[in-house]
């Protein structure tokens, strides 16, 4: 059984969360990982299951997830499919699932993709490694919603555990 896991990522938490799932999928050894950019030269008819991982930046995915998603739709609806975002509201236990959390909502509406499977996990904000700018309108927004400011430091929103249980349920699929 050939698998793909595609990524879209900002700052590289997403690629992170999909080495995860391979890792521990029980069929890891089937399991291709690209990037999205990738993904737009591959065959999808090739691969029984896709996952597409993708983060939030600024309120929104990268638009050219749903170019591919709008590209890819027939084939993606024949495959065992799923989909998760990355983002930071997801720190907030009241919107840290599919059904609550607001930018899967908003995927879903956007895409007209019903993947048969969906996940949303907590990202990260790495202070120390952003720009100037990056680093001060996140700090704002994390200001606005009662987040984490102090510019020193990294924080990591990810609870590893629900990742394992998303592929693991995939992989029952």
């Amino acid at each position: 059984m050939n698998s793909l896991i595609i990524y879209s990522t900002t700052d590289g938490q997403t690629k992170k969360i999909c080495e995860t799932i391979k890792d521990n999928s029980i069929n890891k050894e089937s399991y291709e990982i690209i990037s999205l950019e990738e993904a737009f030269h591959k065959e999808l008819e090739n691969y029984e299951k896709i996952i597409i991982g993708a983060s939030i930046r600024y309120g929104r995915h990268n638009p050219r997830v749903y170019k591919f998603i709008k590209l890819n739709r027939n084939a993606l609806e024949k495959k065992k499919s799923a989909f998760f975002s990355v983002n930071v509201v997801a720190r907030k236990p009241e919107k840290d699932t599919p059904n609550t959390n607001p930018y899967i909502k908003k995927f879903l509406k956007k895409s007209s993709w019903q993947p048969k499977k969906l996940g949303v996990f907590g990202g990260k904000i790495d202070y120390p490694r952003l720009g100037f700018i990056n680093k001060n309108i996140i700090r704002f927004i994390m200001l606005v919603t009662s987040g984490p400011t102090n510019i020193k430091n990294s924080y990591e929103f990810t609870d590893w555990q629900k990742v394992k249980k998303f592929i693991s349920e995939f992989d029952e699929m």
